[in-house]
């Protein structure tokens, strides 16, 4: 991956509905080019999707949580289908520490958040912090961060 293809990479974490004609304007390539770095990115599944920005809250969804939950390892091939199938989920991790699983969600309402930690603990003990704030909300990967020099804008 050359600094061309890492600039594309920051645009489109960016925005991904940039045109082709801006993002060529920006690399000094032609749109044709552009798409053919785009097209290699995905096949090479560096870029994996594109999604749109939602504000929770619009929808109705007031309360963001994260949910510590310990999993015994046994237990994973039934719960992972379990958790999949949760809407509310937004992002389901496994990690190291004293929990092996670490749960985003979102909620219309603490009785909702409350009813589905309880299905929850069906698999194991639970710990729940929720959302005041968000002062980082989420970012796209620094392209960048490896590289002797600095990127620098046109």
């Amino acid at each position: 991956m050359d600094n061309i293809d890492k600039k594309i990479i920051k645009l489109l974490q960016e925005n991904a509905r940039h045109p082709l004609k801006y993002l060529a304007g920006k690399v000094f390539l032609s749109s044709p080019a552009v798409s053919a770095r785009i097209t290699h990115l995905e096949k090479d599944n560096i870029i994996t999707g594109y999604h749109a920005d939602i504000n929770p809250i619009m929808l109705g969804y007031h309360v963001t949580a994260f949910i510590n939950m310990s999993l015994d390892p046994k237990q994973k091939p039934e719960f992972y289908p379990f958790i999949e199938a949760c809407p509310n989920v937004l992002e389901c991790n496994c990690v190291t520490g004293a929990y092996s699983m670490l749960i985003k969600v979102a909620f219309k309402g603490t009785s909702e958040l409350d009813t589905f930690i309880s299905e929850l603990q069906k698999y194991g003990k639970t710990e729940t912090q929720i959302v005041f704030s968000t002062p980082v909300k989420p970012r796209g990967i620094n392209v960048y961060a490896d590289d002797d020099e600095v990127e620098t804008e046109e």
